[in-house]
Formats: C-alpha cells, structure tokens, sequence
C-alpha cells in the first residue's frame, strides 16, 4: 500500500462503517481524507484527523469514531499497525516502500499534472501576486480532483486573502523573470509578503532554492542520456540505498492533496525543495563508476533518479514554471 492507496481507503473505511451501522447513518461520508507524514515525534509514520470531520453527525466523540475506524483499518493488507492518539487522531504504520510500485503511481499521476499544466482563468481584476497564487491553487484542485479540463472560472474561493508584492520591490518579473518571480510569490504563504532576493532567484548556485529544484530535474534527465551512452536504459526494481528520496516520492501525492486542501502552493515548493536535495545527493550513486559494468542495481536506480524528476517537472508545471532539460 502507498501512502496515496492510503487516503483511499480511509475513505473506504468510512463508508464501509455507516453502511454496517458502527457508525450514526447521518454520518458525513467525506469524498476525500487528508494524510499527512506523522510529525517529528508523533507516532507512527502517518496521521489523519478525519475522525473530528465525522464525530460531529455522527453523534460520539472523535475518539470513538478513531477506535471504529482502527478496528477497520487494521485488518487491511498493507497496514501493518493501526494507533489512536490523543482526542482521535489516526495514526499509521505502513510496511518498507517498495520502488516499482512508488515509481509505477509517479507515472499514473505524472499524466494529470501536465493536463492541469494549461493556465486557469481567473477573474480579472486581480493584482499580480493573487493571480499566481490562485491559478496554482487552481491547477492543484484540478489534479486532485482528477479532472482534465480548464475550468472556466474558479467555482469556490480558492485562497485566503493574498498579499500583494511590495511596492519596494518593482516590477519583479521584468528584474528576476516570470518563473523566478513566481517561484518566490509561491514559496511564501499567502498572507505574507514574499521577498525577493537576488542570491535567491538571479544566482545559479546551491544557496538558491529555485535553482536546485530546476538543477535537479536537469540532472535526473542528464543521467538518462548518460546511461543510454553507456548501453541502458532504467528499469524499476527495488532499491535499497536512497530511503530518503524513496520516502519523498511516495510523499508526494499526499503533499499535492494537502496543499490543495489548504490552499497552500507553499507545502508543494517546501517539498520539491527536499526532493531535489535528496535526488542531488543520490545521483552520484546513479551510473556505473570506473570500470564497472551496468547492472540491475543501476537500472534501478536510474529508473528512481527519472521518477524524481518527473515528479519535479510535475511540480513546477503544477506551479506554472517549466523545468529545462539542461541548466
């Protein structure tokens, strides 16, 4: 099961409990469940309060609600344990990720991202940073609701109140260049003012976070072309020595859920930052070194280095950016 297999079928279990009677008829059966990866010293490796989204219909404290629904929970294959915690939050232990299968729904959901790549309309009228920020939150919407075309106008009002760019800052698309501007109005939550920093968004260096998701992916597409130099191509397999970068791909759908839910492009950059620095320190472990000859182990991981960066490109599209094949 993947974390994203998760939120599915919480769902599941919801519905599953109304219709056996554990849980009060009118109980709201919500369409979609929030996961999110457990917080540094929580327990378990992921958590969801949806207990407190159905105690209210259903008549009994969160807790209980939580208790039914880990019973359920924990008879389900691919859930190896199944905890309540505090007033009803669900907590989950997932067994090891397995590469094939986190790389197999990078490709599936891949196809979504770059069908909500199309621009949204928004109304007009709107200052420059609130058109970004709501054709981003838009386009998250698009994919997590699965839907494939434009819409024609937002249908729900899809951020909170924005702030706009500082009028110290100028035109900060003609100085840093649309993707780069947009990058920073982006990577700050909406009632924040963004800031704009040269050493951030002009330099091509490590200190700039906008750079190394970019870099990443152009990377992650070089070492493609250097393998087929070399006579391979990738091939998904299991791999071993990249828990981190594997932990961050399985991530990424619920990040999209989140972030969509919250209205909130910010968890998207936060976390193609993370996966871009995972994937800039697995590279080097991609190719064969020396006189090594290519193996299934290189195949493997060059099949999770090309999944990364589909999921940066995925990314940034979702945020209205383009990721070069070379930088």
């Amino acid at each position: 099961m993947t974390p994203a297999d998760l939120s599915r079928c919480v769902v599941r279990a919801v519905r599953r409990a109304v219709a056996d009677g554990e849980l009060a008829a009118g109980a709201v059966v919500p369409e979609r469940v929030v996961v999110e990866r457990t917080r540094p010293g929580g327990v378990g490796d992921y958590a969801t309060p949806v207990a407190f989204q159905v105690a209210k219909a259903a008549g009994c404290p969160p807790r209980d609600v939580a208790g039914v629904l880990a019973r359920r929970l924990g008879a389900e294959p691919g859930i190896e344990r199944v905890e309540v915690t505090g007033a009803g939050f669900l907590n989950f232990v997932l067994p090891a990720l397995s590469a094939p299968a986190v790389i197999t729904d990078v490709i599936s959901r891949d196809v979504r991202c770059r069908a909500a790549r199309v621009v949204p309309a928004v109304e007009s009228g709107l200052g420059l940073r609130e058109r970004v920020v709501r054709r981003s939150v838009l386009r998250l919407l698009c994919v997590v609701q699965g839907a494939t075309a434009e819409p024609a106008r937002p249908t729900v009002a899809p951020v909170a109140p924005v702030a706009p760019v500082a009028k110290r800052d100028g035109d900060v698309v003609a100085r840093y260049g649309a993707d780069a501007a947009a990058w920073a109005m982006l990577a700050t939550p909406a009632r924040e003012t963004p800031s704009f920093s040269d050493a951030q968004l002009l330099v091509q260096g490590e200190a700039g976070e906008f750079f190394r998701v970019r870099y990443a992916h152009a990377r992650s597409r070089a070492l493609v072309r250097n393998a087929e130099q070399l006579g391979f191509r990738p091939e998904a397999g299991d791999v071993d020595d990249a828990p981190a970068l594997l932990r961050l791909l399985a991530d990424h759908p619920l990040v999209l859920e989140a972030a969509a839910h919250h209205r909130a492009p910010e968890r998207l950059t936060r976390h193609l930052v993370e996966l871009a620095d995972a994937l800039l320190d697995f590279q080097y472990r991609v190719l064969p070194q020396g006189d090594e000859k290519p193996s299934a182990a290189h195949r493997a991981r060059l099949a999770l280095a090309e999944a990364a960066g589909t999921v940066l490109a995925g990314g940034l599209a979702l945020l209205g950016m383009d990721a070069p094949e070379r930088l």
